[in-house]
């Protein structure tokens, strides 16, 4: 699997801990929409879409079956995002 393009779009919130949201293309083929890139306590982090459930929780609608996909996702996302900054 190739994650063929990265695109961010940046957020003006200043008091916001959401920064930006992302989509990625898979092979050219499949895109996902709605990744967010969000500001914690120890610096950004991505959460994939998600929805709320009848009973209040949130699930995930897409994401990364593996710790190795995962972590090629969030780094893609985030070195996108910290270019997007940096124009």
């Amino acid at each position: 699997m190739n994650i063929t393009d990265v695109r961010v779009r940046l957020l003006q919130k200043e008091d916001s801990k959401l920064k930006a949201f992302a989509s990625i293309t898979i092979d050219g083929v499949f895109v996902v929409h709605d990744i967010k890139v969000i500001e914690g306590a120890q610096g950004y982090f991505v959460n994939m879409p998600r929805r709320k459930t009848p009973d209040g929780q949130y699930k995930d609608i897409a994401h990364p079956l593996d710790t190795a996909t995962r972590e090629m996702v969030t780094k893609l996302v985030l070195d996108a995002f910290h270019k997007e900054l940096g124009k």
